[in-house]
């Protein structure tokens, strides 16, 4: 079963427009939603949670329209956005509270073995967090009522190196049980690459790919040469150019490159970067 699925979803703004994105996140698996500022991904993310409506378009979770099934799924979706939405007069008990109420699977047991593990002060009100430990609350009540899908929206924001590689383990473990996903934004590409199964990059409102990571990484790859060895290679092989004084560096499809030419292994953000570049 997939838990997301997106078909040809399409949202206009006038100045903006999510353009038939498709996107399958498989179920047990981790999908990096990437692209840069203003890409559509926020847009995507709060079409996915039935907070705005598509113009068009179908989005489904496990299976079944995500407008019928998401107040029946609540129980099984753990969100964390850019943005904490948690009351700014609120302790770490009075939100145990209000979770608690909210959700009949809420663990306390959980919620505080998770708040104590990040360091969270119990007593201090939110208003009083940085903005590192008030994504650090997020993700610790997403990670406390009994969720099979987290849906993450820059959810490593804001936090330093140790706390994020810590976070990394923490979904790594999440999605060792095959029935949990992770769909997950986020523009730290170095993150995704250590966790993801597959790679969904988004671009002016429009996938430029979306496919498993290993495969990707294994198929494109970063071509340094001359400008007259560029100019040979066959156009379907070249998806982007980065010109210096010193030769050129092309992002490459690996099979359509003559063999005796060195190429390199191509980053999350090489890809990015080269594939906007090809757009240009």
């Amino acid at each position: 079963m997939n838990a997301i699925e997106i078909r040809d979803l399409c949202k206009d703004y006038g100045d903006f427009q999510l353009d038939h994105v498709n996107l399958t996140l498989p179920e047990g698996c981790v999908m990096g939603f990437i692209g840069e500022n203003g890409a559509g991904k926020s847009t995507t993310i709060h079409i996915l949670l039935d907070l705005i409506r598509a113009d068009s378009g179908e989005v489904l979770l496990y299976g079944e329209p995500h407008t019928s099934v998401f107040p029946a799924l609540k129980e099984d979706i753990g969100v964390v956005l850019d943005e904490t939405c948690f009351p700014e007069t609120l302790n770490l008990r009075e939100i145990s509270s209000i979770m608690r109420s909210a959700y009949k699977n809420w663990s306390a047991e959980t919620f505080f073995g998770y708040t104590k593990r990040f360091r969270l002060p119990e007593k201090k009100k939110v208003k009083d967090y940085s903005r590192g430990m008030k994504m650090k609350l997020s993700i610790a009540v997403a990670m406390s009522h009994g969720a099979r899908l987290l849906i993450l929206d820059e959810a490593t924001s804001g936090l330093d190196p140790v706390v994020r590689d810590e976070l990394l383990d923490l979904f790594f473990e999440f999605v060792q049980d095959e029935k949990h996903s992770i769909f997950i934004s986020s523009h730290i590409t170095s993150d995704l690459e250590k966790i993801c199964d597959y790679v969904t990059f988004l671009h002016h409102g429009r996938v430029l790919l979306s496919e498993e990571k290993d495969s990707l990484c294994e198929r494109l790859g970063i071509l340094k040469c001359t400008r007259e060895q560029l100019k040979e290679l066959d156009n379907q092989a070249v998806l982007g150019v980065r010109e210096s004084a010193f030769g050129s560096e092309a992002l490459v499809e690996r099979e359509k490159v003559p063999a005796g030419l060195m190429i390199e292994h191509a980053s999350l953000d090489d890809i990015i970067v080269f594939l906007s570049k090809g757009e240009h």
